[in-house]
Order: structure tokens, then sequence, then C-alpha cells
């Protein structure tokens, strides 16, 4: 399962779900890493969920672009929709995984 991560710029993590976590505007946010529009893990290496510009979460199989605070699909085929949101909180500089906030 997931546990405590200590915190960087993003990953993928987990078991049968993988999650990812970005840091972004120095705060740590999680989704599970699929993409809203077909189920294909977001990161076009791994590890890596950010456009060239570092203001997006993109998704490597068709270009989405996501609000990496929110995870709200901003541009391409699922244009409005959601990844699925995990809370997680900080302390003492980890992050912990607290679950699915769907």
């Amino acid at each position: 399962g997931l546990d405590m991560l200590s915190a960087t710029d993003g990953w993928a993590v987990g078991g049968m779900e993988q999650a990812v976590i970005v840091r972004y505007d120095g705060r740590a946010y999680a989704f599970l890493n699929r993409c809203a529009h077909v189920s294909v893990e977001l990161d076009w290496e791994n590890g890596q969920f950010f456009d060239s510009a570092r203001l997006y979460l993109i998704c490597s199989t068709h270009g989405a672009l996501y609000e990496p605070d929110s995870g709200y699909c901003v541009a391409g085929p699922c244009k409005g929709a959601n990844l699925t949101a995990i809370a997680v909180r900080e302390r003492d500089g980890a992050i912990f995984v607290e679950g699915v906030t769907e």
C-alpha cells in the first residue's frame, strides 16, 4: 500500500493502483495515475508528469492537460473531466496518503 513518501516532484507509486504525487506551488497533491479519457497511465517517462512549461500534468497518450492542484482537465479529449484525487497530508517533510476522495 501507500504509506510515507519524501517530497520532491512527482512519483508513480502503489500496488494495484498507481498514484501520481506532485508538488505544485509548494504543496503536495495526489491523483490516481489514470487518464480521465482512457484508463492509461499519465507519465510519459517513469515519474515524469508535467508538460514542458511545468504548468500542467500531461497524459502521454493523447496529450490531455490537467491542473496539478485540482486534477481538472483544461485541454484534450477529456476536457472538463477530473483525475481521481487522493487525499494527502504533509508532516515533517513527509507525505502521508490518506485515501481516494471520490
